[in-house]
């Protein structure tokens, strides 16, 4: 019995960590739409270039850069309603987009300095970080590629998802 409500009260911290996250990316979301970020991030990007490989390029880095530092929960609630509308104002499938963001921040994960998977498997593991930092550049490489091309072959990421609906 014991073991019952330890597993509830665990539970109920967790989904309540999960459900504060999500109002308050909401407000957060919302905020954004009232002050017009959305718009105001698509003229600062095509201000920049109005080449779509450029501002692709950008967003990447950006969504990259900011995985490296923050939770992937987080930033899916905060990037998505900020950078949906520029991909979209330059062609991109939105089911594209999502697959380029999940990948950009999942790389993030496993980046340092915060890289909270990277930390964790090392812990698991009982690795050194500077061992598994060290021996995990040839993966990045490869996951790299993978993210390059999900951004500028849209067939990668739309092929199946377009077999299925049909």
């Amino acid at each position: 019995m014991e073991g019952f409500r330890l597993a509830v009260v665990n539970a109920v911290r967790t989904t309540s960590m999960v459900m504060i996250l999500i109002a308050c990316a909401s407000a957060f979301g919302y905020m954004l739409t009232f002050y017009q970020v959305p718009a105001k991030m698509i003229e600062f990007l095509t201000g920049i270039s109005e080449d779509p490989i450029k501002i692709l390029l950008m967003i990447n880095a950006m969504l990259l850069l900011l995985g490296m530092i923050m939770d992937m929960a987080a930033l899916i609630l905060i990037c998505t309603p900020i950078f949906l509308p520029v991909v979209s104002s330059i062609g991109m499938d939105p089911l594209q987009f999502g697959m380029v963001l999940l990948m950009n921040l999942g790389i993030g994960l496993c980046t340092p300095p915060v890289g909270s998977v990277l930390f964790v498997g090392c812990a698991v593991g009982k690795v050194p970080i500077e061992k598994a930092v060290r021996t995990i550049w040839p993966f990045y490489a490869a996951i790299f590629i993978a993210l390059m091309m999900t951004t500028f072959i849209p067939a990668i990421s739309l092929t199946l998802p377009g077999l299925l609906a049909d």
